[in-house]
């Protein structure tokens, strides 16, 4: 079920909050600078850790691994903003909120009628969000005028730098003008590739491009590792698979896979993450695990 907001203000935390007579999670628009005091390693950076998750494979569990890893990590304490860049909006929904009911998302913000803390809401799993809506895809044939087009969403993300110690941007499954913007203004990116066979493919187009933005756009863009997803440890090929991905590819491969489960598709009807849905399931487990290996990689925690 997605929220159906009323808003109410708080005046305590400069925010307004939504709620649903239908039980579904709670959501609030944030009007101010977070809430949360407490310092972290981050800070030490100049801003937010910004991490793109993409795949120009559809399918993969890009969207699920943006939702469980944020809140993984704000159970780890950190400030997270999850940003969905994909017209389809899955993120959106998936978190609970309904973008036939959103007044500002991530399209307004990139084609410059709005600014990105009008468009941030709080969600229940601790996480705040910049939603996306249908429209997106509109704002993509906008940029592709727009001289220094790729650089937009880091201009945008200097806005919040303050605010967070890290920022997942959850990436539409091609190659276009936004995708381009995302690696742009990341400093790392996450690949989520189910352990299939087929699922090789337009990887190796991905590393292309990416070598390209670290050559033209973005020198500190780094390839944090391949994700393992949808693995199920019964199947000899998904093991096959598991082990040729690093040494096809270079890359770090991010542990544990992430196994298939029907618990990942209960999750979304009810607006949450998995982490909150299933706590001990081995879903939930499993990317907790991963959120612990990336904030090594990423904090040196």
């Amino acid at each position: 079920m997605t929220a159906s907001p009323t808003k109410r203000t708080s005046a305590a935390q400069g925010t307004s909050t939504s709620s649903s007579a239908s039980g579904s999670p709670q959501v609030q628009r944030r009007t101010g600078r977070s809430a949360r005091t407490g310092r972290s390693a981050v800070e030490a950076r100049t801003g937010p850790f910004v991490l793109a998750v993409a795949n120009q494979k559809g399918g993969v569990a890009k969207t699920t691994t943006v939702a469980s890893l944020g809140a993984a990590f704000a159970e780890m304490g950190k400030r997270v903003l999850l940003i969905d860049l994909d017209a389809q909006a899955c993120l959106t929904f998936s978190l609970g909120v309904d973008p036939d009911t959103v007044a500002v998302s991530i399209n307004e913000v990139l084609i410059g009628q709005a600014g990105i803390r009008e468009a941030i809401v709080e969600c229940a799993d601790g996480v705040h969000l910049v939603p996306s809506v249908i429209d997106l895809a509109g704002a993509e044939a906008q940029l592709l005028g727009r001289p220094g087009r790729e650089f937009v969403l880091r201009t945008i993300l200097e806005d919040v730098a303050e605010d967070y110690d890290i920022v997942l941007l959850d990436c539409s499954p091609s190659l276009g003008v936004l995708t381009l913007a995302a690696l742009t203004a990341a400093q790392g990116l996450l690949i989520p590739m189910p352990c299939e066979m087929l699922s090789h493919r337009g990887v190796g187009q991905l590393l292309d491009t990416v070598r390209d933005v670290t050559r033209l756009l973005n020198p500190k863009l780094e390839v944090i590792g391949v994700l393992p997803t949808l693995f199920d440890g019964r199947s000899a090929h998904s093991q096959a698979v598991l082990a040729d991905v690093g040494q096809r590819y270079g890359l770090p491969v991010i542990e544990p896979p992430i196994p298939k489960t029907i618990r990942f598709a209960e999750a979304p009807a009810v607006g949450r993450s998995i982490l909150t849905t299933s706590k001990s399931s081995k879903g939930a487990r499993a990317y907790r695990a991963a959120a612990k290996s990336l904030a090594g990689r990423i904090w040196g925690a």
